[in-house]
C-alpha cells in the first residue's frame, strides 16, 4: 500500500510539473462574421450549353431580386465540358434559408427561370465556403479571365496550414504575377479543401506569369513549404459570362 501510495504520489507531481496543453474546438483563425458563399457547379447537357446561358442571360434579374450574385462563369479547360459555375452571397444561414423559401413561393422565377432550365441541367453540386480572414473578395481592373485553383489539404485545418498556405498565396500576389480575386476555406462539402480565385488579363498573360514565378526563389520557397500539407489540387480556366458582376 505504501508503494502504491508512493508510486501515486510521484506520478501526481510529475503531472503537475509538466507544462499544461488546452485545446480549443477552432481549427484555426476565423471569421468575424456569419457571411459565407455558396459555390454552384451545374453540368449541362452537351448540347443544350447555348440555350441554357440564353435563358439564364434573360432571366437572371429574378434570382438576383433575392440575393446577390457574386460570378457566373463557364468552364473553359481544366474539366468537364459544358459545366458552368457561380458563387452566391448570403449574410448567414438564416438569410440562405429565407432565400429559398421566398424564391419557392415566386411563381415568376418558377415558371420563367426554374422550370425552363431543369430540362437542360444534368446534374447540380454545391458547397458552403467562408473567405479566409485576411483576404476579401477584390475586384478585377478590366475584364479578363478567371483561375479557380483548388487545394485538398491535409487534414487538421488552418491550424495546421493555414499560415504556410497563405504565405504562398502572398508570395505570387506581392511579386506582381497574378491578382487575386478571393480565397475560400470549405465548411460544407469536402473539408480541409480551400479554393483561390484568381484574375487574369488573358490565358496567355497567366502562362507567363506562372513560368515567370517558377523561376522565382521567394515563391519556390512559400510552395514548397505549404505542399507539404497538400494531398491534391487541381484548376480550371473560367470565362465570365456577359450577366457576371465580376468580368
Amino acid at each position: 500500500m505504501l508503494a502504491l501510495r508512493s508510486g501515486l504520489g510521484r506520478a501526481l507531481a510529475a503531472r503537475a510539473r509538466a507544462p499544461q496543453v488546452f485545446s480549443s474546438f477552432a481549427t484555426g483563425p476565423r471569421q468575424n462574421d456569419g457571411t459565407f458563399y455558396e459555390f454552384r457547379t451545374y453540368y449541362l447537357k452537351p448540347s443544350k450549353m447555348k440555350e441554357f446561358l440564353e435563358n439564364i442571360k434573360k432571366n437572371i434579374h429574378l434570382r438576383i431580386a433575392h440575393s446577390e450574385l457574386i460570378g457566373y462563369w463557364s468552364v473553359e479547360t481544366g474539366d468537364i465540358m459544358n459545366k458552368v459555375f457561380h458563387i452566391w452571397k448570403y449574410d448567414n444561414f438564416a438569410h440562405r434559408t429565407a432565400v429559398r423559401k421566398a424564391l419557392a413561393e415566386d411563381k415568376e422565377w418558377q415558371e420563367q427561370f426554374l422550370i425552363p432550365n431543369l430540362s437542360l441541367i444534368d446534374s447540380q453540386e454545391n458547397e458552403i465556403t467562408y473567405l479566409v480572414p485576411w483576404c476579401k473578395i477584390e475586384n478585377p481592373p478590366k475584364e479578363g479571365v478567371y483561375e479557380l485553383a483548388t487545394f485538398q489539404m491535409k487534414p487538421g485545418g488552418p491550424a495546421l496550414w493555414g499560415d504556410a498556405f497563405k504565405r504562398a498565396v502572398h508570395t505570387h500576389v506581392h511579386r506582381g504575377y497574378t491578382k487575386l480575386v478571393g480565397v475560400f476555406h470549405t465548411e460544407y462539402g469536402a473539408l480541409n479543401r480551400v479554393h483561390v480565385l484568381w484574375w487574369h488579363e488573358s490565358g496567355d498573360s497567366r502562362a507567363a506569369g506562372r513560368h515567370l514565378s517558377h523561376e522565382d526563389p521567394r515563391v519556390v520557397a512559400a510552395v514548397r513549404e505549404s505542399v507539404n500539407y497538400l494531398e491534391s489540387q487541381k484548376n480550371v480556366l473560367l470565362i465570365p459570362t456577359s450577366f457576371s458582376p465580376l468580368k
